[in-house]
């Protein structure tokens, strides 16, 4: 990799192609997803939790088979949506620090040796200003920046709550086919039908019990990846 800062003098005529493939890591059976993303994520993905060794994450299920996205036609993404760490491409977050003891400043990066540098969209405009790309890939980031701070709070108030069950998921594609997804945590309903009190008060102060109803809304999406997934076994001619 060969992160550059980027400005609009030294990269006036850089274009960036905002092309997706498995090359550049869209071929994963699930993509890493932040709070701030639920309410687009729901009307399309399944929405699930993981415990890891730094926490409870959120993740979008895309496919069943290692490596599988159901949701990639070639260079593209076939959904309304695509999740903020995958619309990124080849930009990041760079924490750029002045001679001070200060805590730097967060700047927008872009990795050179990217197949997609070089050609597709401008990042600047003509007579210097962010081009439409440009703005775009910053509020991305800027998600991203924010919720890796802030989503652990949240998913924390989920299992304090004992909102979060362990499940193991099984997805039937047909009747000779099936998957399992184990170490999966999802939104126990019995469970948020009984709060009541501070503890419901607490959650719907501080948006956690939003993201609970939109994630447990959004399971209903199993079933539209189990199309996608017959469609590409059982092609119709």
């Amino acid at each position: 990799m060969n992160p550059v800062q980027i400005n609009n003098v030294d990269h006036a005529e850089l274009c960036v192609s905002p092309r997706a493939g498995a090359e550049f890591g869209d071929a994963s059976n699930q993509a890493l997803v932040y709070p701030a993303e639920f309410e687009e994520l729901q009307r399309e993905f399944a929405i699930i939790f993981r415990r890891r060794d730094s926490g409870i994450q959120a993740y979008a299920l895309l496919g069943l088979d290692r490596d599988e996205n159901l949701f990639l036609a070639g260079d593209r993404w076939a959904s309304r949506y695509v999740p903020a760490t995958h619309q990124r491409g080849p930009f990041s977050i760079g924490i750029v620090r002045d001679a001070g003891d200060g805590p730097g400043e967060p700047m927008i990066h872009v990795d050179m040796d990217d197949p997609r540098v070089g050609t597709g969209q401008p990042l600047f405009l003509k007579h210097g200003g962010n081009a439409p790309y440009l703005d775009h890939i910053a509020g991305v980031l800027r998600l991203l920046y924010q919720q890796i701070e802030s989503a652990p709070g949240f998913y924390a108030m989920l299992d304090e709550a004992e909102l979060l069950t362990p499940v193991t998921l099984t997805v039937d594609v047909r009747e000779d086919l099936s998957y399992t997804v184990p170490d999966v945590l999802v939104v126990d309903l019995e469970r948020l039908s009984t709060l009541t009190g501070e503890p419901l008060e607490l959650l719907h102060r501080s948006g956690a019990l939003r993201l609970a109803i939109l994630a447990a809304a959004s399971l209903g999406n199993v079933q539209q990846l189990i199309a996608r997934k017959q469609a590409l076994l059982d092609p119709i001619d």
